[in-house]
């Protein structure tokens, strides 16, 4: 698609009146704007497909494809901003143009300040809008929060995760996340889904290690009827249902390796063959899989293929553990507090210093989900708008700072409690993006207590 670089904005007029082309041509020239034009909406939607406009003027009435009909085929696919036009339209006309997507409508015949108000109109519009994104992401950014789909963080290496997913999201490219469980996988390919060009289409899960092998194959790829015995009708498969959309296989190292063969041949030649049938079909689906397992050790036995794992790791997102990202703990227990106090009819306002000491502390197997878990029993046992220890499962206070033998050089106390502390500090300040007042109250220790010792153990942000 050609890209407009010129700082004129570029327009498409869509009429099938000659004189009404020539006349908006003419006058919109002298506005200032770059002006194509169309006879009718399928010569409309052939130069949309070549050309980036800002506006698109539009008649409803028209031969081979209407405005309406033109409309509803390229509301998804362009960015531009579309105002109709018509001699021949009612209230409910405008209504419908409206909920199709239209930004303005104009009645026939028309004065040529009116078209020009109505561009002017929505070229304010889309500058408001470029500001509101750029604002909210400079207050994302002041915040230390970033955010991708469903998933929130503030961790430099989450933004790197999210910003890789939504590269990924504008291309068709087969992607591989890996992750330990609980980790957000499902999130992640979900915002790839939804972030690209297939979101209106279907997003169909699998999880390869939920469903029992003998009935995968039938699962993934359908059947025909009289295939085996209770196949009474056709029925169509997971990969069959995606068509158009994404399949995600979670999982996908715990997939049999005889099925491995058949996915391997959907990602190489975009088709399926029904469990009895003698035929092929043609798919368009886009894989997204994902493991917690270490598939390049896996591929160095007989579990899994390694021309299939070359196939599905054309894009990698790798998402760490919660514990080597504990700055994102916070933020994360504000989200699912706020979510629980709407889902609960509760007024929880937060979570006291200590409590949040054993939150940060904790090594977090269960990841993002066990958090989730343990917030929402926290908050249905919580007597107080603020959560305390106690709300907290007893597992969490016995792990704390649970140092191991190996972990201390020599045997003077005086040192390990040294170095203990000046870890902890440094944990505090990194688990709140160098806020020396919130770490002090995660430290439970005075502010200028804080301050002078980073003075002595020589920390510095």
């Amino acid at each position: 698609m050609e890209k407009n670089t010129n700082t004129q904005k570029r327009l498409l007029v869509i009429d099938d009146e000659e004189n009404m082309r020539h006349m908006l041509n003419a006058m919109l020239k002298k506005f200032g704007y770059i002006v194509d034009t169309a006879a009718d909406g399928f010569e409309g939607l052939i130069m949309v497909d070549s050309t980036q406009y800002d506006f698109i003027l539009c008649d409803i009435k028209m031969p081979k494809m209407n405005g309406i009909e033109f409309l509803k085929k390229v509301r998804n696919k362009i960015s531009a901003t579309i105002i109709m036009m018509s001699a021949y339209g009612t209230m409910d006309t405008a209504i419908e143009a409206m909920k199709e997507g239209a930004y303005d409508y104009i009645s026939k015949p028309f004065k040529a300040d009116e078209v020009f108000l109505s561009l002017k109109k929505a070229e304010e519009r889309e500058r408001l809008k470029r500001e509101n994104r750029f604002l909210r992401q400079e207050i994302e950014k002041i915040e230390g929060r970033y955010s991708f789909g469903n998933m929130i963080a503030k961790s430099k290496i989450m933004e790197s995760v999210f910003t890789l997913s939504a590269k990924a999201a504008q291309y068709n490219t087969t992607v591989l996340i890996v992750g330990e469980s609980g980790t957000g996988k499902e999130l992640i390919a979900r915002g790839i889904h939804f972030g690209g060009s297939r979101s209106k289409k279907p997003l169909v899960p699998v999880n390869c290690g939920g469903i029992p092998e003998n009935l995968l194959e039938s699962e993934l790829f359908g059947y025909k009827k009289g295939a085996f015995t209770g196949a009474d009708r056709d029925k169509k498969g997971l990969f069959e249902e995606a068509d158009s959309g994404t399949i995600f296989l979670d999982e996908i190292g715990d997939l049999p390796i005889s099925l491995q063969v058949k996915i391997l041949r959907v990602l190489q030649e975009n088709e399926i063959r029904p469990i009895g049938d003698s035929k092929t079909k043609k798919i368009d689906v886009r894989v997204i899989s994902a493991t917690s397992k270490n598939l390049e050790e896996e591929i160095k036995t007989p579990a899994f293929r390694q021309d299939l794992y070359y196939r599905l790791n054309v894009l990698t997102v790798k998402i760490p553990p919660l514990r080597e990202r504990a700055e994102d703990i916070p933020l994360l227990c504000d989200h699912f507090i706020n979510a629980l106090n709407i889902k609960l009819n509760n007024n929880i306002k937060g979570i006291s210093p200590s409590a949040m000491s054993l939150l940060l502390e904790y090594e977090w197997p269960g990841n993002v989900r066990e958090l989730e878990n343990i917030i929402e029993r926290a908050v249905v046992l919580a007597e107080q708008p603020i959560l305390i220890p106690d709300n907290f499962p007893p597992e969490l206070a016995n792990k704390k700072a649970n140092i191991k033998d190996n972990d201390i050089e020599g045997y003077s106390i005086k040192a390990a409690h040294i170095d203990v502390e000046k870890k902890l500090i440094q944990k505090a300040l990194e688990a709140t993006n160098g806020n020396r007042t919130k770490a002090s109250q995660l430290l439970e220790i005075s502010h200028p207590s804080l301050l002078s010792k980073m003075k002595v153990y020589d920390i510095k942000l």
